[in-house]
């Protein structure tokens, strides 16, 4: 498969175009791909709305009947449940990683085992979060290429 990408100037939009002669399981996974990163999510923060693109998420925690949103820099509160957005993401490379937070797995950097059957991972931004236990077989099978 022939690889080509080209820089265009800021006033055009970007674009990603996939020619193919039948879609092969490899061409489903490149567009899956492509369509798990495109996507915004309304937000607040200090009373202003956001668009918050998905593919800056790092993860979502509902935290006292409240929901928030993590970026690399930034925190956002959403107005939704933690299963509603769970059901937004499910096919944008996002898994529950405990029973009050769902991360982006683009966004971790390492992964390893932790007590008492949870894992650790890091993300980009530095941070660590803990995938609890009942959540750690999907998080496997997700790495493997797997879908859960």
């Amino acid at each position: 498969m022939k690889l080509e990408t080209r820089k265009i100037p800021e006033s055009e939009p970007e674009t990603v175009e996939i020619r193919y002669h039948w879609v092969t399981d490899e061409i489903q996974e490149i567009i899956s791909f492509v369509k798990s990163r495109q996507g915004q999510l309304s937000a607040t923060r200090d009373g202003q709305r956001f668009e918050v693109p998905v593919m800056d998420l790092l993860y979502a925690e509902s935290v006292d009947e409240r929901l928030f949103l993590y970026t690399a820099g930034d925190s956002y509160e959403i107005r939704m449940k933690l299963y509603e957005l769970e059901e937004i993401l499910k096919n944008k490379c996002f898994f529950r990683a405990s029973k009050s937070m769902i991360v982006n797995l683009m966004k971790i950097t390492s992964v390893r085992p932790a007590l008492n059957g949870r894992f650790s991972a890091v993300l980009k931004n530095g941070e660590e979060i803990i995938i609890s236990r009942k959540y750690v077989p999907e998080l496997k099978q997700m790495l493997k290429g797997g879908e859960s």
